[in-house]
């Protein structure tokens, strides 16, 4: 332990809590790395390692890697609403912190950082010696630059209900031309983690006007060659990237990434995979069972299981009639027949879910009731909000999403005998993620998140006007809800937030704006000639330590 290094009260709290076993390994190392304590002091309060990644002694360098995925139109960083172009764009830009496979977070771009012991102010020591692919060396400026744009409400990034939940603009200090300081309006314990959520890369402030693609200069180890939106995007490796690899030379091991657009129908993909005309499919958005299915018997195929809080989530805009009801509301998520959804639309691979968007792995669950199937009830509420004879809905679903379509049509079955008259609206993906957050009802896949904290500040709360903050899809905005959030989001003490949580949970599965039946199994199917892979349960795209071997 380095004698300069000053330990946060509460990892000495919580080194009591690991010897009487109160707490996990695991959640003592991810709290460690939260505060900010070095690896050599985790080591030494609690006789633990990091958990580090395979990676091969031997590599080769050289060759062409292409990955089937859906070329989208691109411009703010800030505002990606799918994880595939940050997927792409993450190759070319960074992130200032890096939560790896089992939810540690750790230095990335920011080489360390501490928190005051009321945790309110936060200090931050951005890395030397990096470069942008431009030549320009990254400086507190670009993080603190970037952290500006999350907060600015015209940019509208989905960060702003995050972040801008414990953090104004003025919060933000510049104390060195490597280091800034972020003094946040409430306690947060997991400053660090939201850095690295995938709409967080780090854009220089020198050149970026608001759209990458006219200047794409990030830290990454590619340079954007050529960005095609529905055709193909190319990546370059940059010979001066300043991590090297296990041969002593910079990184990347690969000369270039073609990202190849092949639509929306998984079949060709599949089949170009099991060809071998292409490396990988970019699954984050198709992330059914089938591709899995399909390749777990092929030789040439690996097939990497991931657990995740992936989910698809039924949004109803509680400022919409009859969705502003919560009577409505109420009946429509008692018309899930949850096991039957999860078997027909998803194959069982999965879990069901509770109406509450907490993952039951994450930390703070609070384990509740799976509510039943009971359409009697449904049909009594519909009575009561004023419905006698039922009601007429529109549902809206992406087509290629073939568990979300099969999901509408087993909720629309199901929901007759309340009932909802439920036609459903089938688009194309591109044009549901276009509107998703307009229309009435509609079915939206959300992506992992490691707390329930992260996705409850991203997709239910308000900001400081009292307006649905911009991934608030439902509009729904509950003080007491904000404010047991805002209360939990402080607690470092998983007791006591999950005491909180039980709250949470129980507002949201009463008076709620969702329904979830199922949460999702996930799988990354690579070829195997790729090697050094990282199955992230994000299912972000890492690819500077990969190359290829056969």
């Amino acid at each position: 332990m380095n004698s300069k290094e000053k330990l946060h009260p509460i990892l000495i709290e919580m080194k009591k809590d690991l010897k009487n076993g109160a707490v996990s390994r695991r959640e003592f190392l991810r709290y460690a790395s939260l505060l900010g304590a070095s690896a050599a002091t985790v080591s030494t309060l609690g006789g633990i390692t990091f958990p580090e990644s395979s990676v091969a002694a031997t590599v080769k360098r050289g060759g062409v890697l292409k990955v089937s995925q859906q070329i989208q139109k691109i411009d703010h960083p800030a505002r990606y609403t799918w994880i595939m172009p940050s997927n792409a764009m993450r190759q070319v830009l960074e992130y200032m912190t890096f939560t790896d496979e089992n939810n540690i977070t750790r230095p990335y771009l920011c080489e360390s950082w501490s928190a005051s012991d009321d945790l309110k102010t936060w200090t931050f020591n951005v890395r030397k010696n990096v470069t942008f692919n431009n030549g320009d060396t990254l400086t507190a400026d670009d993080c603190i630059f970037t952290i500006g744009q999350w907060l600015d409400k015209e940019v509208k990034s989905s960060l702003l209900g995050l972040v801008g939940s414990y953090l104004d603009p003025a919060g933000i200090e510049k104390t060195g031309e490597y280091q800034f300081k972020l003094h946040l309006k409430r306690p947060e314990i997991a400053v660090p983690e939201h850095f690295f959520m995938y709409m967080a890369q780090v854009v220089n402030h020198r050149t970026f006007d608001g759209d990458i693609k006219k200047a794409p200069h990030g830290t990454g180890p590619f340079t954007l060659d050529t960005y095609k939106e529905g055709e193909i995007c190319i990546l370059k490796a940059r010979k001066d990237y300043w991590q090297k690899g296990n041969d002593g030379k910079p990184l990347p091991y690969i000369d270039e990434i073609r990202f190849i657009d092949m639509g929306g129908d998984l079949a060709p993909q599949i089949a170009a995979l099991k060809a071998g005309d292409i490396d990988l499919i970019d699954s984050s958005d198709n992330v059914g069972p089938r591709i899995m299915k399909a390749v777990k018997n092929d030789d040439h195929i690996e097939v990497i299981s991931v657990t995740t809080a992936t989910t698809r989530v039924l949004r109803m805009r509680v400022d919409i009639k009859p969705w502003d009801d919560n009577r409505v509301r109420m009946a429509l998520k008692l018309c899930q027949n949850r096991e039957k959804i999860l078997a027909l639309a998803y194959q069982g691979e999965g879990t069901e879910g509770e109406d509450v968007h907490v993952y039951p792995n994450h930390p703070e669950y609070c384990d509740i009731p799976v509510p039943k199937y009971q359409p009697e009830k449904a049909k009594q509420l519909l009575k009561e909000a004023g419905y006698p004879e039922g009601i007429d809905v529109n549902l809206a679903v992406a087509s290629e999403w073939s568990d979300v379509v099969r999901y509408a049509e087993v909720l629309k079955q199901d929901a007759a005998p309340a009932g909802f008259r439920i036609n459903i609206q089938t688009m194309p993906s591109s044009q549901y993620w276009e509107k998703w957050t307009e229309v009435d009802l509609g079915i939206t896949p959300w992506t992992h998140r490691p707390l329930g904290t992260m996705v409850l500040n991203l997709a239910y709360t308000s900001d400081d006007d009292g307006k649905p903050v911009p991934w608030n899809e439902t509009r729904w905005v509950d003080e007491e809800f904000n404010e047991l959030l805002a209360k939990a989001s402080g607690i470092y003490d998983v007791k006591e937030r999950r005491k909180v949580f039980c709250e949470l949970e129980k507002i949201m599965q009463e008076r709620g704006p969702i329904g979830i039946a199922y949460w999702m199994n996930l799988w990354l199917c690579p070829n195997k000639k790729i090697k050094n892979l990282l199955a992230h349960p994000n299912k972000y795209l890492f690819l500077k330590d990969i190359f290829l071997d056969g």
